[in-house]
């Protein structure tokens, strides 16, 4: 096949630089068409069918190999032909030709772009399966590109062959008409700019405005066929009904309140979701906690011999709640009453595309948001129901520590909780069924099972879990090691599932609707995060494609944009700069590609890495461990991705999340003043450890020589 395409290349090639080579583009000017316009007619008179056929064959060949020349073609089908047989000749021609430069394409080069764009052509080639042919019509009537550029550009997707040839026949048809009936007028015409005559742009422009016509009647057709089952309020009770007080919902009702919308907030259980109860906020209050017993134990490293502490383990946990208790109202129903938002304490069951059902009443609403959340994974493991277990939603129940606790998950919560209650005198196990923190590079994850198991924490990765055995007071997780095929009991107190979680869609109505979930059970949306429906949006860990506060609160603002302006402007949901930080000892703080990312996406990437055992905070701090990679796009700054490990990785990530944000590069943040002697620093000499990789050596060695010569 290899031989085949270096042959077939080769050739096209061939013909290609012998048309420049000879010249044969002073053929194709309207110079030399009304020059031999009298001789070409003579021609067609004489012979009308052979004519006919060099000139199909001729405009076949100039389209197919993508040479200039195919407006004058065109006119000069015109000029040949009249404007009926002209306008099928160069219809057929035309289409023909383009279909031969779109398989050129494909069969010479789409396995190459494939290879090494794959993931990034996965998502235009699922694109083009859903409106490809809307898009290519598009294109094909308002010629803002050179059809040769489509043609090949089109050839590297999976649009199919048969339906780019009709749709390129179609689209192209009423562009041809306006070229051949200008060809008619051949005689009047002194340039190519006088096709563009006053008639002419008239017609280009209702040509522009068709496309954009025929999709918002596409839009209508699909919007009437979508809601005709319902019956539209005559008017609504409010602009925007939001379901579910986590991050997601919080934002989304704090951007119309503020905006002047009227807005409803129903909550079923908590305000404030699962940060607030049951997350972010009593996670890293235990983590402080635990990282205060851990300093204690290295006191050593900072001269003082010894610390003795004691502690209840009940008296911590009523910490956590403490610090829920004074984190709450930020997120209370007092606070968004004020604010404006019409907070319903409820079960929400959406019961049309405009009516939201709670505690017995109906809500008419122009537009609905679903911020429902997740909720923790329960695994299937046979015997799970007969064992305490919890999650990382029923954990901070716990008033006595469990001696021996069981850890199952692998991932950032598994990680964080395994190292804390290590640190807070358990005996932890933590069992993964891949390896640790599967989204980070191995650089980092080695770093992080390392303190894992200095704190005492026994790591069993590539494990396989297979049942649960309770017998009296004992209870046990049984595993298979997937590596020696043994299997072995873990004695627990506690079993905490930390496998990950799962969107809550269940209980709101939306199957009776028909709205969809993907594969990873969150709600189908498009860019805009709009459902089946237009007006029904979601946002959050309902939403995905991330479970992170942070993204929920991001995914916020365009749902309320969208949800409330969208018939004016509408903003597609960016998450081309999303960051996020596993808050172990030491953190983990990650933006934009890793490395295993981008190899396994065909990406080329430079990489340049800083260690923290030479920052000057860092060893003051005794904390002089860790690192900090940057991935820049080859032989420039540009930042691909940052990996920083280590403590503070978290606040030192933003410099690198708001140079990506704003395309500033590594030299901007090397041009910055960083106060010495702080940890931000080292984000500086990361930069400047590119600059020195980067050197002009050339330059530097004949300012080498300038020097000695300015030395005598």
């Amino acid at each position: 096949m290899n031989r085949y395409r270096a042959s077939l290349i080769i050739a096209l090639l061939t013909c290609v630089v012998a048309f420049f080579a000879l010249d044969l583009q002073r053929f194709f000017t309207l110079e030399a068409l009304k020059a031999q316009q009298e001789s070409v007619a003579a021609f067609k008179a004489a012979n009308p069918f052979l004519a006919a056929a060099l000139y199909g064959l001729l405009y076949v060949a100039v389209t197919g190999l993508s040479l200039p020349g195919a407006t004058v073609m065109t006119l000069a089908g015109g000029a040949m032909f009249g404007l009926l047989w002209g306008t099928v000749l160069v219809s057929f021609a035309s289409s023909i030709g383009a279909t031969l430069a779109f398989l050129a394409a494909r069969f010479l080069f789409r396995d190459a772009v494939k290879s090494r764009f794959g993931e990034r052509l996965k998502g235009i080639d699922e694109g083009m399966a859903r409106d490809g042919w809307l898009y290519l019509f598009t294109l094909r009537l308002v010629p803002v590109f050179p059809f040769f550029v489509i043609n090949l550009a089109m050839g590297l997707t999976s649009l199919r062959t048969l339906t780019f040839y009709w749709v390129s026949q179609l689209g192209m048809l009423a562009g041809t008409i306006v070229y051949v009936n200008a060809g008619t007028q051949l005689a009047k015409i002194e340039s190519l700019s006088g096709i563009l005559s006053p008639g002419l742009l008239l017609s280009f422009a209702l040509l522009g405005v068709f496309p954009l016509m025929a999709r918002q009647l596409a839009d209508a057709v699909k919007s009437r066929k979508l809601y005709r089952r319902w019956k539209k309020p005559a008017r609504f009770d409010r602009n925007l009904v939001v379901i579910g007080a986590g991050a997601a919902g919080l934002v989304t009702a704090y951007i119309a309140a503020a905006t002047k919308a009227k807005v409803s907030l129903i909550e079923k259980h908590r305000m404030g979701g699962d940060c607030l109860n049951t997350g972010c906020v009593p996670s890293k209050a235990l983590i402080r906690t635990a990282h205060f017993l851990k300093q204690t134990r290295v006191s050593q490293s900072l001269g003082i011999a010894r610390v003795e502490v004691e502690y209840d383990f009940a008296d911590v946990m009523a910490r956590v709640h403490r610090v829920i208790a004074t984190v709450e109202p930020h997120d209370s129903v007092e606070r968004y009453t004020a604010l404006g938002v019409d907070v319903v304490i409820g079960d929400a069951r959406i019961t049309s595309p405009w009516t939201v059902e709670v505690n017995g009443q109906v809500l008419t609403t122009r537009a609905i948001v679903i911020a429902s959340g997740a909720s923790p994974t329960i695994p299937h493991i046979p015997g799970l129901e007969t064992v305490r277990y919890y999650t990382s939603d029923t954990i901070w129940s716990l008033t006595k520590r469990p001696d021996r606790l069981v850890v199952l998950g692998g991932g950032p919560v598994g990680c964080e909780l395994a190292q804390t209650f290590a640190r807070l005198g358990c005996q932890v196990t933590q069992v993964a069924r891949t390896r640790l923190m599967r989204r980070e590079d191995g650089d980092a994850v080695a770093l992080v099972e390392a303190a894992l198991q200095a704190d005492g924490v026994r790591v069993l990765t590539h494990a396989e879990t297979l049942r649960c055995e309770a017998e009296g007071d004992e209870q046990r997780l049984i595993v298979r090691h997937q590596n020696g095929g043994d299997e072995e009991a873990l004695s627990f107190d506690a079993l905490l599932c930390a496998v990950g979680r799962t969107a809550r869609t269940e209980g709101f109505g939306l199957e009776e609707l028909g709205i969809a979930t993907t594969a990873q059970g969150t709600l189908e949306t498009n860019a805009w995060l709009q459902t089946l429906y237009p007006n029904i949006y979601a946002a959050g860990d309902v939403a995905g494609p991330f479970q992170f506060t942070h993204t929920a609160a991001h995914q916020a603002w365009f749902a309320a944009v969208n949800a409330l302006f969208g018939g004016f402007k509408r903003f597609k949901a960016d998450y081309s700069v999303i960051p996020w930080t596993t808050f172990t000892d030491p953190e983990v703080a990650h933006v934009g590609l890793s490395e295993h990312e981008a190899q396994a996406q065909g990406i080329a990437y430079e990489v340049v890495r800083y260690d923290l055992d030479d920052l000057d905070r860092a060893i003051t701090d005794e904390a002089a461990h860790g690192f900090v990679k940057v991935l820049t796009a080859p032989g420039k700054d540009k930042i691909l991705g940052a990996i920083i490990v280590g403590e503070h990785a978290g606040d030192l990530l933003a410099e690198f999340v708001l140079a990506m944000r704003h395309g500033l590069g590594l030299n901007q943040i090397l041009s910055t003043i960083h106060t010495y002697p702080t940890w931000s620093e080292a984000n500086k000499y990361a930069a400047g450890a590119w600059k020195r990789a980067h050197a002009p050596e050339r330059l530097l060695r004949w300012v080498g020589r300038y020097h000695a010569w300015m030395r005598g």
